[in-house]
């Protein structure tokens, strides 16, 4: 039985903000017009734009609709101040150089007004002497207010801009403010994430087993490999493992960690000294000790 997962159409008014809340400044949001908990939007839509905006409680879903790697085509109804001319649409199939970078090429095409279109509110604002047009174009980003800059960045800025498909799903007559629910395929999930305390990790002699792995994928067999033995006695700070190293060498007249070999304690005074001054320091000392004796009388 294939899983199934529950996916909202929402025909998103003008100036309504693609979120639940808006604490700050109580503008209108979606919590207006949809009272299903747990669901939230895959994607956005400004706050200045119409049209189709998707909604789901199932993450999967969200990520596949909404993420630029999955390509999901977003199809717009925009009208533009003007008459957009041929080279102005080849520039949009192309790509376009926006601040951000180059757009992916669009598939743009000029189209009629759109028949049964509802009344904006607020109404769009025309210049008598210009007149307007209307083209369909797909986009597979979501880069921030794409289709707007686009249309900008070729001469035509957008007047009304709405979003009347994506992917498969389109309006399918919706009025502004109104939705649907549909259940759609739910797709698999990429990756599992461990809440804490819903499982424990695998233990070591539940993992598989990599003996058999080829060579050149770096298998190893690890009763092969020898051991490191292991170091007792615990962890000793560095001054005083030099410490006990250095005492070692002293008593043992072994080289120091530095690369000297120290002498014994007891030849410390004698070996760095010439053999002409320490035969003259031992008789200046003698010579000292017979003056210091009073003599017999």
């Amino acid at each position: 039985m294939r899983a199934m997962a529950q996916l909202i159409l929402f025909n998103k008014p003008y100036g309504v903000l693609t979120q639940f809340t808006d604490r700050e400044n109580g503008r209108e949001t979606l919590a207006d017009y949809i009272n299903l908990p747990g669901v939230y939007a895959a994607g956005r839509l400004d706050r200045d734009s119409e049209g189709l905006l998707l909604l789901t409680d199932h993450g999967p879903l969200n990520a596949q609709i909404a993420h630029p790697k999955y390509k999901k085509p977003k199809t717009y109804l925009v009208q533009v101040d003007g008459e957009p001319t041929q080279e102005a649409l080849e520039a949009l199939r192309s790509g376009v150089a926006l601040k951000d970078g180059m757009t992916l090429p669009a598939k743009v095409r000029l189209i009629d007004e759109p028949e049964n279109l509802w009344e904006r509110d607020p109404p769009v604002r025309y210049r008598k002497a210009i007149p307007t047009s209307w083209i369909e174009l797909s986009i597979t980003e979501g880069k921030n207010r794409q289709v707007r800059r686009m249309t900008a960045a070729v001469g035509f800025p957008t007047l009304r801009l709405i979003r009347h498909a994506i992917g498969d799903w389109d309006l399918d007559g919706l009025a502004p403010g109104e939705w649907k629910v549909i259940e759609v395929d739910a797709p698999p999930a990429t990756h599992r994430r461990l809440s804490p305390g819903s499982a424990k990790p695998p233990r070591k002699d539940e993992l598989p087993d990599a003996t058999g792995l080829d060579a050149k994928e770096g298998g190893t067999d690890r009763e092969d490999q020898p051991r490191k033995p292991r170091r007792h006695g615990g962890y000793k700070p560095a001054r005083q493992r030099n410490r006990s190293q250095n005492m070692t060498a002293e008593t043992s007249g072994e080289q120091s960690p530095s690369g000297r070999k120290k002498p014994h304690a007891g030849a410390r005074g004698t070996a760095n000294a010439k053999p002409g001054v320490a035969h003259a320091k031992q008789n200046a000392g003698k010579a000292g000790r017979n003056r210091s004796r009073p003599k017999k009388g």
